[in-house]
């Protein structure tokens, strides 16, 4: 069991850490959570007050999007992190995800059935 967990410590190393999304209008931490990964918004450039406006829960409208997790629940598989969600603010809806790296970049995939869209991050200097 000890070393299983050290093999998902040792292979998420690349994944942790800070990435702007496609945009530019946010940061993400992605960290890990026992043997899943998780992310948050810890920079929004429209700044930190902006709200969840479009989520459908009109008791989370109210909401600051700073240390929202709109990543969560992904799990290693093979060469990718899979089996999670991500959150999109934008629009407030919730889709299956998968991450993986691609050079220095990371590849952020969120689909519902055969439909996919994938976004590429980059990460913080």
């Amino acid at each position: 069991m000890a070393f299983a967990l050290m093999s998902v410590a040792g292979y998420s190393q690349g994944v942790l850490g800070k990435w702007y999304t496609e945009a530019g209008d946010a940061q993400v931490e992605i960290y890990q959570s026992g043997d899943k990964l998780n992310g948050k918004i810890v920079w929004l450039e429209q700044g930190p007050e902006t709200k969840d406006k479009h989520n459908p829960d009109a008791k989370l409208q109210s909401r600051k999007l700073m240390g929202v997790n709109i990543l969560s629940g992904l799990s290693k598989s093979k060469e990718k992190w899979e089996g999670g969600r991500i959150y999109n603010p934008k629009n407030g809806k919730n889709y299956k995800c998968s991450i993986w790296l691609d050079g220095d970049q990371l590849k952020v995939r969120g689909y519902i059935g055969f439909l996919y869209e994938t976004q590429t991050w980059k990460r913080k200097k």
